[in-house]
């Protein structure tokens, strides 16, 4: 099971391209895709859930080119898009037996694996209720649900937890984490919190090309050396801020503990920190040079 993106981009109206010179090959696991918003993660997404084809480059499944051949991943496809949308009318049984029937999954085996899936998002005692009640957290389990109808091997999804409260943002890393295993899962964010504890690997995306890719322990080790903590005056910080990348500061008794990103000590008294992959996401999206994965 491979997926392969090679020097793919994407152009729209104006030349504004959405992605650039991407490259990138995956096999089963859970990739983190982070950058801010607008980086270009959903373009990539949609490149790769066959709704749009590239402009420039090649994207393949299996040794199968996606854009003539799309259907050969189709079939194999769980997507939930970041505006995932619902029928607030109809029961969560009901949707997902709607979306079975698009899907154009056999009848009995459908009732099956929905059953299964009920479970798995923990939503059986709520199947039977209208979805317009639902939470948010909620909604995006039957979201879920709905990506693994067909039991995909390609599994994306688009800025999950955007707008879940803590305690479903929880709930839904650790549902991702159960449904890897012998699967390709895209968790695409721009929230480090989320993919920490799930991504077997990590690709940073900043204005449509790809940054760095790796392991979560790479990506660390790209920053040690880099990460500092000071304990500074108060009234030292607006020009702190202007000088360092900040990853994190806290007031104390005795000043502002600072945590920040910089090739050199910031200055005396500054002592290295243990870094993070906040620490990491910040400085490639800030400092490095675009094409710095090469």
């Amino acid at each position: 099971m491979k997926l392969s993106i090679q020097d793919a981009g994407k152009r729209y109206k104006g030349n504004v391209w959405g992605l650039r010179h991407f490259t990138l090959e995956l096999g089963p696991g859970v990739l983190g895709l982070l950058g801010p918003n607008g980086a270009g993660k959903s373009t990539l997404m949609k490149v790769l859930a066959t709704i749009t084809k590239p402009t420039e480059g090649t994207v393949e499944w299996n040794g199968h080119d996606l854009v003539g051949e799309p259907d050969a991943l189709r079939q194999k496809l769980g997507y939930l898009p970041q505006d995932f949308g619902v029928y607030p009318n109809l029961s969560a049984q009901e949707f997902l037996e709607y979306m079975a029937a698009v899907k154009g999954l056999d009848p009995r085996a459908a009732r099956q694996r929905i059953e299964e899936l009920l479970v798995l998002t923990n939503l059986t005692e709520v199947r039977k209720r209208a979805l317009g009640g639902y939470s948010g957290g909620m909604k995006q389990r039957v979201g879920i649900a709905q990506a693994l109808l067909n039991d995909p091997r390609l599994l994306i999804v688009d800025e999950p937890t955007s707008g879940l409260d803590p305690e479903e943002r929880v709930r839904f890393r650790n549902l991702l984490s159960d449904l890897s295993g012998e699967r390709i899962v895209i968790l695409s964010t721009h929230i480090v919190s989320d993919v920490e504890a799930v991504a077997t690997g990590i690709a940073i995306i900043r204005k449509g090309e790809l940054l760095k890719h790796g392991a979560p322990e790479d990506l660390l080790r790209s920053v040690e050396g880099r990460v500092w903590e000071w304990v500074v005056p108060s009234a030292s910080l607006p020009d702190l801020k202007q000088q360092f990348l900040l990853s994190g500061t806290a007031r104390r008794s005795d000043g502002v503990h600072a945590r920040l990103v910089s090739e050199k000590q910031p200055g005396p008294g500054a002592a290295p920190a243990d870094p993070t992959l906040e620490d990491a996401y910040l400085y490639w999206i800030s400092s490095a040079p675009a094409a710095a994965h090469a």
